[in-house]
């Protein structure tokens, strides 16, 4: 059911399981995660929820969906959900507005942004993780990705022709391009796992932990 004034996803809804079971085995058991590009909140709140000794820090370029944010998290139930920040990945600083983040974050999450945004957002991302994670930390991104070596599924393909007949700048990023903005940023991919409906979840860490795709 729908809250009374929540924005709502049917991608997010159809994810958020296979993520979450995804997250429960490459996290630790406790810890802070700071989600880039929270949307409607819908993952924040399944998330709190089902890592409930993880503190959650929803952020957005924008503040008009965190009324829904909060509307999920109500209906949730879940108390480990601060209050979200305005974030916008291609500002020097994060969050955009008030002061920067006191202290780093053991796991960043972003899903199904980079597709929708400017290629400069990818570097953007990589840049802010860097900063803000902790020496152990992971950064999971998560979305349909364009992959050098694997055949790209007619369902992509016409997906990523749609994104680019709404904005130029729009459409899927390859793996490979992805993955090299992390490596210029200090970050490697440390595991690539298939997900439901032809997407992917890219776990990096820093470019001293073991690379495994």
């Amino acid at each position: 059911m729908i809250p009374q004034g929540a924005q709502h996803s049917a991608a997010a809804e159809r994810n958020r399981q296979p993520i979450l079971e995804r997250l429960q085995q490459v996290l630790p058991a406790q810890g802070v995660a700071l989600e880039i590009a929270s949307g409607t909140g819908q993952h924040a709140a399944w998330f709190a929820a089902g890592l409930p000794r993880w503190q959650w820090q929803p952020s957005d370029r924008q503040a008009d969906g965190f009324a829904s944010i909060a509307a999920w998290c109500a209906q949730a139930g879940v108390t480990n959900v601060r209050e979200p920040v305005l974030l916008d990945v291609l500002a020097s600083q994060w969050p955009s507005r008030g002061p920067a983040f006191p202290v780093a974050f053991d796991a960043l999450f972003c899903a199904n942004m980079l597709h929708i945004s400017p290629w400069t957002t990818c570097a953007a991302l990589m840049q802010g993780a860097a900063r803000h994670l902790a020496p152990d930390g992971q950064l999971l991104v998560y979305g349909p990705f364009l992959e050098a070596d694997v055949p790209t599924s007619p369902g992509n393909e016409a997906f990523d022709a749609s994104l680019r007949e709404q904005d130029p700048a729009w459409g899927l990023r390859t793996r490979q391009a992805v993955q090299a903005q992390a490596q210029q940023a200090g970050l490697r991919l440390h595991q690539r796992v298939p997900m439901p409906a032809n997407n992917l979840l890219l776990v990096f860490r820093r470019a001293m932990s073991r690379t495994a795709t």
